[in-house]
C-alpha cells in the first residue's frame, strides 16, 4: 500500500538536497553536458521543474502535457537560462507539486499519464520522487547512485523490475542483491538468467544509467532491456 503522505515528504527532501548541491553551481556548469546524452545540465534541471507541472495537472485531472512536442519545446526553451532562474524555477514548481500533494483528494483513484499510461494517485508522489533521484543522479555533480536512500533504491528496483516482467523481448530473469530477489522479463516456470549484484548496479542497469558491467550473469548473457 503506497503511503502518499510520507512519499510527499521524502519528495521534500529529496528536492531540499538538489537544489542545496545545485546552488553550488555557477552558470557555466549548468551550460555543461549531464550524463543524458544530448541534454546539459540546464535541460535536466529544466525537465524537473516542468515535470513538477506536470504532475501537478495528473493530480488535478488535466492531461500531464499539451503534447509532447509541447513537452520538449518547454525543455528547450528552459534549458539556457543562468541557475539562478533555474533555482527558482525549481522551488517554485516544487512548492506547487507539494500544495498539490496537500489538497484534499481520493487518492484511490486512478489518474492518466503520459502516452495513455494509467496508475493509482497514491503512486504519483514516488513517481516524483524517482524523477529527483535519478536525475539529481544525471547531473554528474557528486551525488550517485549509492547515494540515494535505501528505500528509494528498493522501491524503484520493485519498479522497474515489474515494469520489465511479460515483456517479449526480455529472456525470463532472476535478479538477487544478495539478500532480495526479484523476477522479471518473460514469463517462464524458471528464469533463463541469473544477475547479481550491488544493490546500486542493479538499480543502474534497470534505470538505464549503467550499462550492467559491474553485474555477475549466470546461464546467459546479460538482456538487454527496452528504452523507459
Amino acid at each position: 500500500m503506497m503511503d502518499h503522505a510520507r512519499d510527499l515528504e521524502s519528495v521534500h527532501l529529496a528536492t531540499e538536497r538538489l537544489l542545496a548541491a545545485v546552488g553550488e553551481l555557477d552558470n557555466a556548469a549548468v551550460t555543461d553536458q549531464s550524463r543524458l546524452p544530448g541534454w546539459t545540465r540546464g535541460h535536466v534541471l529544466a525537465h524537473l521543474a516542468r515535470n513538477a507541472d506536470a504532475l501537478v495537472n495528473v493530480l488535478q485531472g488535466r492531461p500531464m502535457y499539451a503534447s509532447a512536442a509541447d513537452r520538449d519545446a518547454d525543455i528547450e526553451r528552459d534549458a539556457p537560462r543562468p541557475l539562478d532562474a533555474q533555482l527558482a524555477d525549481l522551488r517554485a514548481s516544487a512548492d506547487r507539486f507539494r500544495a498539490a500533494g496537500a489538497a484534499p483528494a481520493d487518492w484511490s483513484r486512478t489518474v492518466e499519464l503520459r502516452g495513455g499510461v494509467t496508475d493509482s494517485a497514491a503512486r504519483i508522489p514516488f513517481r516524483r520522487w524517482a524523477e529527483v533521484g535519478l536525475h539529481h543522479v544525471d547531473l554528474g555533480i557528486g551525488y550517485e547512485l549509492e547515494d540515494l536512500p535505501a528505500e528509494f533504491t528498493r522501491r524503484e528496483t520493485d519498479f522497474l523490475a515489474e515494469r520489465f516482467a511479460g515483456h517479449a523481448d526480455v529472456a525470463p530473469t532472476l535478479l538477487t542483491d544478495g539478500t532480495r530477489t526479484w523476477r522479471t522479463g518473460r514469463a517462464a516456470a524458471e528464469p533463463e538468467v541469473t544477475v547479481t549484484g550491488g544493490a546500486a548496479d542493479l538499480l543502474g542497469w534497470l534505470a538505464g544509467r549503467r550499462d550492467g558491467s559491474a553485474l555477475t550473469v549466470e546461464r546467459g548473457a546479460l538482456p538487454a532491456l527496452p528504452p523507459l
